[in-house]
């Protein structure tokens, strides 16, 4: 968790795919000629790069559906459209169903920002079989993500030691040390992207899915977004809000709030679902190994951190157990409540003096892969970041604000607090204090939150209804754990999303499954 600002819209999924391995501008409908007429070249899916975390070829879906891969060119600068292009990556399974049913192409994104959208729809593409019997599904690699104009910053070799340096410095040395590992780690990727790093904000992707939609062969953009996808899609719906079809916001980010609020507020969203994750071991019949009541359980994390802190313990040879690499772990085991059981088991071991499972959640976390190569999911996250938000903190404010954010959580505060330093030397300037969703005009648009969700706070659902303005959002409330509602195999939600999608049923407003 060198960098915490990027757990603020992770997406469970794109960090799942790898765990599993480990553990088992423009005006609106504005066309350029050349790009909108392309024909995509659908072929076999590669084996996953690198960049997009490695892997094998994606297996078929349950239903038989293939996955197709194909490139999209998109200009690389969006303000000269007929000037130089980059390489889109898209990937699809075809509708499975009658096609004279088939409503179009369904596009996904999964978050991040930084999530290879071409390496994890597959890997949870039979969630979606339903949707698959009328829509292709589809989904990207962002442009600065996986395949498409990846942004390169430092070599696996780097990014180990990056990951495990001291995130919450204790006096001015450990301060200079992590502002100077920051500056080290920004300038590598100016010097390595120095091209991309000006375009790959969030309304350039935005731009892109347009010209996908097109391309495609689309009147209407349909749309499933999770995460930071939910601000991609209102970034879309604010440009483009009568190209809007049917669209889905799931683990939904507020738009309201600047860098500074978003990460305060995933500190609360995280204590939340650590306090969730205590009660519920302490609650069962057996008994809880890691502690005998709630706040024994945390007074134990809280002391292994520390003792952490003094002296790492064995993760994974070379590499040992920090206090950030474990509290990096313990967050994302808190993605899903499907992780607390690798949670659990994790704390016991590390009480023991054996750090690999939290060592393995914290990798899952980063994209580093089990052969030692990362994926750039944490180059994209900042770049894109970096690139949106204008904040620029320095390490005195952060020092003001620690109280605040230590109250908001003792375990993730000062993770949190201090990853707001990430973009004070971005070579890029970031583009405003916070997206502009408003999408008046709009077709409705589903926003799904969830109140138990650590890393888009609950509130932020709210806070999206309100800046897409009114009569576009629909707000359901799914009571539940964990980062996202529909992958969460709640009937109710898939349900309801699903109604919506297939048959274009929007659920009543204020909608509660539990």
């Amino acid at each position: 968790m060198a960098n915490p600002s990027r757990l603020r819209a992770a997406a469970l999924t794109t960090s799942a795919v790898l765990l599993a391995a480990l553990l088992a501008g423009c005006s609106e409908g504005a066309k350029d000629g050349d790009l909108t007429a392309q024909k995509l070249d659908w072929q076999d899916c590669p084996v996953p790069s690198e960049a997009e975390g490695g892997g094998t070829s994606p297996s078929p879906l349950p239903n038989g559906a293939k996955w197709q891969c194909a490139t999209m060119k998109a200009p690389l600068d969006w303000s000269k459209p007929k000037g130089d292009t980059i390489g889109i990556a898209l990937i699809r399974a075809k509708a499975t169903g009658d096609p004279s049913r088939r409503i179009g192409s369904l596009i996904f994104n999964f978050g991040g920002p930084g999530g290879s959208g071409v390496a994890t729809l597959p890997a949870f593409g039979a969630d979606y079989t339903t949707l698959n019997t009328r829509y292709d599904l589809v989904s990207f690699d962002p442009r600065g993500v996986g395949r498409s104009a990846p942004v390169k910053c430092e070599s696996d070799a780097q990014l180990d030691a990056y990951f495990q340096q001291d995130a919450t410095p204790d006096d001015s040395a450990e301060r200079t040390q992590l502002l100077d590992r920051t500056k080290q780690f920004n300038s590598a990727c100016e010097k390595h992207s120095k091209k991309i790093l000006p375009q790959v904000r969030t309304t350039d992707a935005a731009r892109d899915m347009d010209l996908m939609r097109q391309v495609l062969g689309d009147d209407k953009l349909h749309y499933f977004g999770i995460s930071y996808g939910t601000e991609l899609g209102g970034v879309y719906a604010h440009l483009f809000p009568k190209n809007v079809g049917r669209a889905v916001f799931d683990a939904v980010v507020d738009p309201t709030q600047n860098p500074e609020q978003s990460a305060l507020g995933q500190a609360k969203g995280f204590q939340l679902a650590l306090d969730n994750f205590a009660e519920d071991c302490t609650s069962k019949k057996e008994e809880c190994p890691i502690g005998d009541t709630p706040q024994d359980v945390k007074d134990r994390i809280a002391k292994l951190l520390a003792d952490l802190e003094k002296k790492p313990i064995p993760g994974i040879f070379p590499r040992q157990l920090t206090q950030t690499a474990a509290t990096n772990g313990i967050a994302q085991s808190l993605y899903s409540k499907d992780f607390w059981e690798y949670l659990t088991e994790g704390l016991q071991q590390a009480y023991e003096g054996d750090g690999k499972i939290l060592m393995l959640l914290s990798d899952s976390m980063n994209g580093r892969s089990e052969n030692g190569e990362y994926s750039n999911i944490t180059a994209a996250n900042i770049a894109i970041n970096c690139s949106d938000e204008k904040p620029r903190y320095t390490a005195d404010y952060v020092q003001q604000k620690l109280p605040e954010f230590r109250a908001a959580s003792p375990v993730f505060g000062d993770y949190l607090a201090w990853g707001m330093v990430s973009c004070t030397d971005w070579a890029v300037p970031g583009a405003a204090d916070h997206p502009d969703v408003s999408a008046p005009g709009s077709a409705p648009i589903l926003v799904v939150g969830n109140t138990g969700d650590p890393a888009t706070p609950y509130a932020g659902a709210k806070g999206m209804v309100d800046a897409l303005g009114k009569g576009v959002a629909v707000e359901l409330t799914y009571k539940g754990q964990g980062h996202g509602a529909y992958d969460s195999k709640n009937k109710c939600v898939q349900s309801a999303v699903n109604d919506y999608l297939l048959d274009g049923k929007v659920p009543k407003a204020g909608t509660v499954c539990s």
